[in-house]
């Protein structure tokens, strides 16, 4: 499976879960916004970019995912003027990051880190969006 068809199938897995929560999901037509869904969350809209996840390293303590896109070689971060969060799957659940809690990339700690950054690291259950919807 190519980079494109895993990035669909996390769209789609979620478009299910937030859908399965409850809530609208519309996307947008063609392949032009900085966003692949909107949310109407209690009467707002929010912009959301998803992206597929990987293992941050062989320890298998966090996951990670890229907080930027590529264009014609050249790297793009997001801005909060263009999406308000960023969306992933893990392990069958969905989390969910503000746009200027990202970086270039963010990784998220499924067990505390033992020696780097230990003090930065921030725990992907503090993401999980269940948790995350009831700040919203």
């Amino acid at each position: 499976m190519d980079t494109n068809q895993k990035g669909v199938l996390t769209e789609l897995e979620v478009m299910l879960y937030i859908t399965k929560l409850g809530y609208t999901v519309s996307v947008p037509y063609g392949d032009r916004d900085r966003y692949d869904q909107i949310w109407d969350i209690n009467n707002k809209l929010y912009r959301v970019q998803v992206k597929t996840s990987r293992w941050k390293d062989e320890n298998h303590k966090a996951f990670i995912f890229k907080c930027r896109s590529y264009s014609n070689g050249v790297q793009h971060r997001y801005t909060k003027e263009q999406i308000d969060f960023f969306a992933t799957m893990w392990d069958g659940k969905c989390y969910l990051v503000p746009v200027e809690q990202c970086s270039s990339e963010k990784a998220l700690w499924l067990e505390h880190p033992t020696a780097s950054n230990p003090n930065g690291a921030q725990m992907a259950s503090q993401y999980e969006i269940e948790e995350v919807l009831k700040t919203l």
